[in-house]
């Protein structure tokens, strides 16, 4: 039976998984699940993810969520992936497992936390939040600064000193790149000043292109979206303005 993925392109760790399986050669077919419709949250979604989070596979009558556990499993579990994507020797896997523990309350929440109160919130129902996006920043400045100085420390091309990518590099990078939905001075404002950073990212892209631009592909099309969506806000905003003056005056 064919390997299921549920996801949205829109989400950076079901597009690690994605590219992951492209790569790979992992033949599976894909479902949407398109969070900005909370479909996540339906009934028949949470049958395979009861935290009702996306990515998550059903491989057989196995089921998994959680993006780190279903790169790890799709490394081990399918033939011909190579070994450099999740290492059989165990140093170097508990050192790619450390950046993948490291990740969840360093760059990601950084980085998800400032761009969903910048620019991703109206699109999901909330307003935007300037102090929450304030203490985003912290983390995210915080956490590019760690990866440039330690965990991109050495001669390798990618984490921890190696010269092949991992499922760490793959997580780490597909969250950078949600930086792709703010505008072009804030986003360049983040990553300029980190060059190792920026060396990686490409690094990592040219390692599995063609596939992570197909995949990233729909962030540009979201920013889009979600321009046009601030600037109706925007418009919203100043008429209802101009009304409370005109009422006033009356």
């Amino acid at each position: 039976m064919k390997l299921k993925i549920y996801a949205d392109r829109r989400s950076q760790p079901a597009r690690a998984v994605l590219i992951f399986c492209k790569v790979n050669g992992i033949d599976f077919e894909e479902i949407n699940i398109d969070l900005t419709k909370r479909q996540q949250l339906s009934p028949e979604f949470k049958e395979i993810n009861p935290i009702g989070k996306v990515p998550a596979i059903v491989d057989g009558r196995f089921k998994l969520f959680e993006s780190h556990a279903i790169l790890s499993y799709l490394a081990c579990a399918f033939p011909g992936v190579a070994d450099h994507w999740y290492p059989a020797d165990l140093f170097k896997r508990a050192k790619i497992q450390s950046v993948l523990d490291w990740h969840h309350l360093n760059l990601r929440l950084g980085a998800l936390t400032y761009v969903v109160n910048t620019a991703m919130a109206p699109a999901l129902g909330l307003p935007l939040n300037p102090r929450a996006a304030a203490k985003g920043e912290k983390i995210l400045f915080s956490s590019l600064s760690k990866i440039e100085s330690f965990w991109l420390k050495g001669s390798g091309r990618f984490l921890v000193g190696s010269n092949q990518p991992s499922i760490a590099d793959l997580s780490l990078v597909c969250e950078i790149m949600q930086l792709e939905l703010l505008d072009e001075k804030d986003r360049n404002r983040i990553l300029g000043p980190y060059r190792k950073v920026q060396r990686w990212i490409e690094n990592t892209r040219n390692a599995t292109r063609p596939h992570f631009d197909e995949m990233h592909q729909v962030l540009f099309e979201f920013k889009a979206d979600l321009q046009k969506q601030l600037s109706m806000g925007a418009i919203n905003e100043m008429e209802s303005s101009s009304k409370t003056v005109y009422l006033s005056k009356i």
